[in-house]
């Protein structure tokens, strides 16, 4: 008796049919982009059938010879050939001397919550200065003006902490540590006015970034972000490997002086950042988001909202978000809100000086987020984004 096996043909998503034709002006004279991601010139319509035969066999040919030969193998010197055909500089010693690094997460205690976020090049410093400042002026209950003003205020000095040291560790001439000591929040904190916006001139960038968690019966949980910045990264597919080539290169300032400067080696600022927390509680708690800068301000909104105030996981996720800055190719820095907060906030938050725009209500800028939670007991929760795709699944 024979037996077959049928294959998961992927099916285009509502989120990258808007993708595609949101950035289709921009995309469509890239070299592979037409006829990876186009069918008959046009962005594919949701639920059909999305194929790339080349990248099948890419990944093919790495399950065969192993994934090293990524970078120091056959496909290594395919990919730097269409590189270099496409005028990229990146060369195979560039590959080759690519290796991932084991890093010690940065840590907080938040109220008896130990948080964790990635080290420099990412914002994760941002993400915990921001928890811990925001844990000093905390509101007596979520979604009002004073939650919303006070975690947007501690974002603007976690971001300007931000933006003013991260980068590349081998070039940082500070300790991110030595940011969140007890004396250097307290000081962050107590530059917030609790009824007054302060000026915010940020800049900021978008992205194409996916967040997922995951956990067994072992106690492992695993908080995971991979990103190719922007939609559709560079939009270059590769025409041997069918790899759409990622841009975190833009990252990089071309002004030699600049903290994020153009050089060989250099590990560019990044904003892909996983959380995971050790809660008071005895819980394990992985969450994150897609979204750019906006993944510190949506990582602090579902942490507080479900363990400051007992929300329920997946009421936090879903509750109505904001964004402090620019993102997903706009040019404003204004302070987005989703339509869902109510009238009196919203007019609270624009008398205190805040420059309020209002987005439709379920918007995709404040990310596509998600939780998971593991008790000691061995009992797993779970929340995904209405705003995203994404799903929560156990098996």
């Amino acid at each position: 008796m024979q037996s077959s096996t049928r294959r998961k043909v992927p099916l285009v998503t509502r989120s990258q049919y808007d993708n595609t034709a949101q950035k289709l002006d921009q995309l469509h004279d890239v070299e592979g982009f037409a006829e990876t991601f186009l069918d008959d010139g046009a962005p594919p319509a949701p639920g059909t059938r999305f194929r790339q035969p080349r990248l099948a066999a890419t990944l093919e040919h790495l399950a065969r010879h192993g994934l090293e030969d990524f970078y120091r193998g056959e496909l290594a010197r395919s990919v730097v050939h269409d590189l270099e055909r496409a005028g990229s500089p990146l060369r195979l010693t560039d590959l080759e001397a690519c290796r991932a690094r084991d890093v010690d997460p940065l840590s907080v205690n938040v109220a008896g919550n130990q948080i964790s976020n990635l080290p420099a090049p990412t914002q994760g410093l941002a993400s915990l200065i921001l928890l811990a400042v925001y844990d000093r002026v905390r509101a007596d209950k979520a979604d009002g003006f004073n939650f919303v003003h006070r975690l947007v205020e501690s974002t603007k000095q976690a971001f300007l902490i931000r933006d003013a040291h991260i980068t590349d560790p081998s070039y940082m001439s500070v300790r991110p540590d030595d940011f969140l000591t007890d004396q250097s929040l307290d000081a962050l904190a107590q530059k917030i006015d609790h009824a007054r916006a302060a000026p915010w001139p940020a800049q900021s960038s978008g992205g194409d970034t996916v967040w997922l968690a995951a956990a067994d019966r072992h106690g492992r949980v695993v908080s995971f972000i991979q990103s190719i910045f922007f939609e559709f990264g560079s939009g270059l597919v590769l025409p041997d490997s069918g790899i759409c080539w990622q841009n975190r290169g833009t990252s990089f300032n071309l002004d030699p002086a600049h903290r994020n400067a153009l050089a060989p080696g250099r590990y560019p600022f990044h904003t892909i950042q996983p959380a995971l927390a050790y809660l008071a509680d005895g819980r394990v708690m992985a969450y994150g988001t897609m979204g750019g800068e906006g993944q510190s301000q949506t990582q602090a909104a579902i942490f507080t909202r479900h363990v400051f105030y007992g929300q329920d996981l997946q009421q936090a996720v879903t509750a109505p978000r904001w964004l402090l800055g620019r993102t997903w190719g706009e040019n404003t820095t204004s302070l987005k809100l989703e339509s869902r907060f109510d009238d009196a906030t919203l007019a609270a938050l624009t008398t205190a000086g805040h420059d309020v725009e209002v987005v439709e209500p379920f918007s995709a800028m404040m990310g596509h987020a998600g939780a998971l939670t593991l008790s000691a007991d061995g009992i797993f929760s779970g929340a995904a984004d209405p705003r995203s795709d994404g799903s929560v699944a156990g098996f």
